[in-house]
């Protein structure tokens, strides 16, 4: 999916940025963007990769796009090929936030791109309510239950477990910042759908597009994409085509490359 880089050998300053002991830097060949990553905590994976690409950002200038659970600031950097809108990207994790800053410097794109380093449910004492046109976020996947087995390494249990996040208050939040009409974006797992819809009607959302995303072929599916609009008609709900990540063989479908690599071949 994404390349490790080390050195100089590709066409980017690294005397821009400090690079930890522990960290890398890969590269989305699709969109030419470089996010710093560490094997010590929670790495972007796909299901950054696919929510940037499902999503239709606002296309004005003066328009303001937020991504929730922004970990590492993946999604919001993958998001500036495709809109001119300032990005504001939330995250909860001092050490994520803060390598996620050192890759909005290392892309050179501070002007668009700001990183808040701030729990998700006080977004509203620093992010004007009913104020951005497009929210993203791929938030933890996995109930906080007495019985769910976490990983060990606090960064991943955080990123994995509404252990400081539900999704109701992911769907609250992204509701209350977005303007009327304004467009959500979600990455989930698809046994969780129906909890999504519900907490999208509670919110004054209403779910538009959903695209599920299935490992092989025959698989049973494990990404659902959910697209969904405040305020908007009820009804009018859209099945994309789903999307397969790899070939029998275990290399990308020419789909998944096109989306990684910006090419089929």
């Amino acid at each position: 999916m994404a390349s490790h880089v080390k050195g100089k050998r590709r066409c980017f300053d690294l005397n821009k940025i400090e690079l930890k002991e522990d960290e890398r830097i890969d590269q989305l060949y699709a969109n030419d963007i470089k996010i710093i990553q560490s094997s010590k905590v929670f790495s972007f994976s796909l299901d950054a990769v696919l929510l940037a690409h499902f999503a239709e950002p606002t296309k004005k200038e003066n328009g303001k796009v937020v991504d929730l659970c922004a970990g590492n600031g993946a999604v919001g950097l993958f998001l500036t090929s495709k809109t001119k809108a300032s990005i504001a990207a939330v995250e909860i994790q001092p050490k994520l936030a803060e390598m996620a800053k050192r890759s909005v410097k290392l892309n050179s794109l501070e002007q668009q791109v700001t990183v808040l380093n701030l729990d998700l449910n006080d977004s509203l004492k620093y992010l004007k309510k009913d104020s951005f046109d497009t929210v993203t976020c791929n938030p933890p996947y996995f109930s906080d239950l007495p019985t769910s087995k976490k990983n060990p390494n606090p960064y991943l249990a955080l990123a994995r477990h509404e252990i400081t996040v539900t999704l109701a208050q992911t769907i609250e939040m992204s509701s209350a910042l977005l303007k009327t009409k304004g467009k959500a974006y979600f990455v989930h797992r698809p046994d969780r759908l129906f909890e999504i819809f519900e907490c999208m009607q509670k919110n004054r959302l209403a779910p538009k597009k959903v695209q599920l995303v299935y490992p092989k072929e025959g698989r049973e599916a494990n990404m659902v994409l959910v697209e969904a609009i405040k305020d908007g008609r009820k009804g009018g709900l859209r099945f994309l085509p789903p999307i397969t990540v790899y070939q029998a063989n275990d290399e990308y479908t020419p789909e998944m490359r096109g989306i990684l690599y910006g090419t089929a071949g």
